[in-house]
């Protein structure tokens, strides 16, 4: 009986599916939102965007004024692991935050 050896197929096949998931998964930012609740006060949320982003006096109160007149407002991007990390913080403050894709 022969051999057959299939190795250099497998390989190609291997390496055809990697690329196709680097072309499916693009690196698309993440976002922190933090949305509005009916617990906590508009100086609050604009003194936690100041003390935990260092946003200035003016974009935290036009952030917090997103919050309150649209529902949500976007306050951070990066990784993945940076909008956990701001979730989280958001969540500490006593903020409704989540993260999310950034679709464009």
């Amino acid at each position: 009986m022969g051999q057959v050896s299939v190795a250099p197929i497998e390989i190609e096949q291997t390496q055809s599916a990697e690329e196709v998931s680097a072309v499916v998964e693009p690196d698309v930012p993440w976002v922190t939102l933090v949305h509005n609740d009916p617990v906590n006060l508009m100086s609050y949320v604009t003194y936690v965007f100041q003390a935990y982003f260092g946003y200035s006096k003016d974009k935290a109160h036009k952030l917090m004024l997103d919050v309150h007149n649209k529902g949500r407002a976007v306050v951070s991007s990066g990784t993945r692991e940076e909008m956990e990390r701001d979730v989280q913080a958001m969540h500490g403050y006593g903020l409704w935050a989540t993260l999310s894709q950034d679709r464009g």
